[in-house]
């Protein structure tokens, strides 16, 4: 397939998932929306929806858009003043993009998503039950991570990655991702001789490139964020586009723009396992003898205690930990079912013997193979 024909893909889609970051919605200082480049942006949105496509946008802001009302001087770098930011800042999004929408005819409705809601089956299907029926009633859906609840052990990392997984969720043709860069370069777009990379198909070449940035001052994500957001959609068969706001509307008129994103060959993955593989940090590791490796890597089977040689790290149960064979190389990561205080004891040890000596719940598995993606 040609790199035009990728393309296509995003301004051919019957439903488009948009993501627009922190800074290409504030003023310079990062301390207050910048309404006039949320009304381009709106503009844009608006056109392609009045012609009859589908767009979910999942907008940053929220925390800078409360930075000011609540007279810091900065993003806030503690969780609690940040959840403080989102309550303030997020209806004052939300409202500005009711204004904008709202000159087009158009309504849009507030989705606030957590971790539980794209990776737990029953909220899984209410999230997607809601976001179904908001585009069916032509709605404008705007989500955001709900930042005020979400603790940074359980939150999406920022909204790229949340913007993938809404992708999926949705079931959408196409993700747009819009940031304060034009494109991905094959090193830092300030070096000399540094080029755009026009497409990048499954993935490939992906290995070659420096890949670097910290995002700007209001956001919380990089370069490495939209490349691995990138990656997710396209793991879930989703062609995706990076680039800048300013060129938003020659990537949705399929103009040679950006980065194209597209999909290679390969299954599809759920959303909880993209969330595993591609949004969470590990919390330790489990090494494991070689028959273990080949059980979970080859026969997709649960790991249990027997097949397990050390512990590393310190974490609870719930918390996803990487599975790696002997020599410490990551093979696997999962939800893990025992703490790290826990599992030294059980080693080496069947479930049945370790139920029989602790008590019946002590025969479940260490990391179910439903809680679990091969890396």
């Amino acid at each position: 397939m040609s790199r035009v024909d990728h393309r296509r893909a995003v301004p051919e889609a019957r439903r488009l998932v948009v993501k627009i970051g922190s800074s290409s919605l504030t003023d310079p200082s990062g301390g207050s929306l910048d309404e006039a480049r949320l009304l381009a942006l709106v503009d844009i949105l608006a056109a392609r929806r009045l012609a009859g496509q589908q767009v979910v946008l999942v907008s940053s802001g929220a925390i800078a858009a409360g930075i000011a009302p609540l007279g810091l001087a900065r993003r806030p770098r503690d969780l609690a003043t940040q959840q403080a930011a989102a309550s303030v800042g997020q209806g004052a999004l939300v409202a500005a993009y009711q204004r904008a929408f709202g000159a087009h005819g158009l309504t849009v409705g507030q989705v606030l998503l957590t971790v539980d809601d794209v990776t737990r089956r029953t909220h899984f299907t209410n999230a997607k039950r809601t976001l179904d029926r908001l585009l069916e009633l032509g709605i404008v859906p705007i989500v955001n991570e709900n930042d005020t609840v979400a603790t940074q052990e359980i939150r999406f990392g920022d909204n790229d990655r949340l913007a993938a997984l809404v992708a999926h969720l949705v079931q959408a043709d196409g993700l747009l991702l819009l940031t304060d860069v034009d494109a991905l370069y094959d090193g830092p777009p300030s070096s000399p001789g540094a080029q755009r990379v026009p497409a990048v198909v499954g993935g490939r070449g992906l290995e070659d490139l420096t890949i670097g940035g910290t995002g700007s001052s209001v956001g919380s994500g990089g370069m490495v964020t939209k490349v691995e957001a990138a990656t997710i959609a396209n793991a879930a068969g989703i062609t995706t586009v990076l680039t800048s706001a300013a060129q938003a509307a020659h990537a949705l008129a399929g103009e040679d723009v950006g980065t194209v994103f597209a999909p290679g060959g390969g299954s599809r993955h759920t959303s909880r396992r993209l969330w595993l593989a591609h949004a969470t940090t590990p919390r330790g590791r489990l090494l494991l003898d070689p028959g273990a490796v080949r059980a979970i890597t080859e026969h997709r089977r649960s790991l249990l205690p027997a097949g397990i040689s050390a512990v590393e790290g310190t974490f609870v149960d719930g918390d996803p930990v990487d599975l790696c064979t002997l020599e410490g190389e990551p093979v696997a990561r999962g939800l893990v079912n025992y703490t790290s205080a826990e599992l030294p004891g059980m080693l080496g040890r069947s479930t049945h013997a370790l139920a029989k000596d602790l008590g019946p719940g002590y025969e479940r598995e260490v990391v179910h193979r439903d809680d679990l993606v091969v890396l």
